[in-house]
């Protein structure tokens, strides 16, 4: 079995295991995607899921954002982490995105990491979950499992996204990234994957050389 059939056969697999292939965090509108993926940067999602409706609630557009003093949005987002970058970058994200988009979130990977902050992770997530354009979100748990299962060599983000997008099939990948997350979460955790219980173990290089 070479590298694209094992990504098929874990693409099937996967999504018996999890039908539903959602973004953790939660949003309306692009933007609000586009912030709260800025905020979950070393922050649990569950953790910018409380901040946002706050956030949203006193800023509700783009342009509200855009004018919107910095220091308040850093006070509102605290408890991320990091907030005074965070807040910087969200601040002039939504000024450029007003001021030269249009108020309109680009749809493309390469306009979107032009962006304060934005990066080929949060870039692929919005053009995959707003655009529905084939994407390769390469966070922690993605990266690591596909290493464990034998789809990709490197634990560089951008190396791991080339590796991905040559194997996956295109109407998948996004979908595909998203499962990873949860089963990154459920079974396959960090330091102490739980091989047998998984549904990939078949497949799996990591989980065949344990000898679980």
């Amino acid at each position: 079995m070479d590298k694209a059939e094992r990504a098929a056969k874990a693409v099937e697999l996967l999504k018996k295991e999890y039908p539903g292939a959602v973004c953790s965090l939660t949003y309306t509108k692009p933007h609000e995607l586009l912030i709260a993926t800025r905020l979950s940067a070393q922050c649990t999602d569950a953790r910018v899921n409380l901040v946002t409706p706050v956030l949203f609630g006193k800023y509700p557009t783009l342009e509200a954002l855009a004018e919107a003093d910095e220091q308040d949005i850093s006070d509102i987002i605290h408890s991320c982490g990091f907030y005074k970058m965070k807040a910087h970058d969200i601040s002039q994200t939504c000024k450029i995105l007003v001021r030269d988009y249009g108020g309109v979130v680009p749809d493309t990977v390469e306009e979107l990491v032009k962006l304060p902050g934005v990066g080929r992770k949060t870039a692929n997530l919005v053009v995959g979950d707003i655009y529905k354009k084939p994407a390769v979100v390469c966070d922690t748990h993605c990266i690591r499992i596909t290493n464990l299962l034998g789809l990709t060599t490197t634990k560089d983000p951008a190396k791991c996204e080339t590796e991905l997008r040559a194997i996956l099939d295109p109407k998948e990948s996004n979908d595909f990234c998203h499962r990873t997350v949860l089963h990154g979460r459920a079974v396959c955790v960090a330091r102490r994957p739980r091989c047998s219980e998984c549904v990939l173990k078949e497949i799996c290089e990591y989980a065949q050389n344990s000898g679980e």
